[in-house]
């Protein structure tokens, strides 16, 4: 992808909070991302049939969508783990878009500023992204590995960042 290809991406895309005209897409990103085409043992998606208790029942959940020319390229939700704990979850992008790692960047940017605001102290977040790519993609927003997983044939890879700690300054 181009220098100019990545600029056009990032001055079309917006990210914004899901309204119930979504659902269709939102629905349809979720059943592309599931496992092998199957839920998970403790994943019955009853968040995406109801969003507005999943999140926005709570000023500290919420749900986001990417979009690019009227169509939702991604999404993305927060909720309340236990205590001051956040998840991250259904970090989707289009299969036709994930060439474009900022479409995933802006979404998680989006769900790390609200978690912030919301006086989170921790953000936990799992993925079956290719290891090498996840490591590298989450590394950039300080997200630490916790441990892998195997599950249905694909690794699972868990992850956090605790917000309360300053990043290190150069010459530290």
């Amino acid at each position: 992808m181009s220098q100019q290809e990545a600029s056009n991406v990032t001055e079309q895309l917006t990210v914004r909070t899901y309204q119930p005209g979504d659902h269709k897409a939102v629905s349809r990103l979720y059943g592309t991302g599931l496992l092998a085409g199957q839920l998970a043992a403790n994943d019955t998606g009853a968040d995406i049939e109801n969003m507005h208790a999943a999140y926005f029942s709570d000023d500290a959940n919420h749900f986001w969508v990417a979009e690019m020319d009227h169509h939702i390229v991604g999404m993305i939700g927060v909720a309340r783990d236990e205590g001051h704990t956040a998840e991250i979850r259904r970090l989707r992008v289009d299969p036709g878009w994930q060439q474009h790692s900022e479409i995933a960047a802006r979404l998680l940017e989006a769900a790390i500023f609200h978690c912030k605001q919301h006086d989170y102290l921790k953000v936990v977040l799992d993925t079956r992204f290719e290891k090498s790519a996840a490591l590298g993609f989450f590394d950039r927003f300080g997200f630490q590995h916790t441990r892998s997983k195997q599950h249905a044939d694909k690794e699972l890879l868990e992850f956090y960042v605790d917000l309360y700690r300053q990043p290190k300054l150069e010459g530290e």
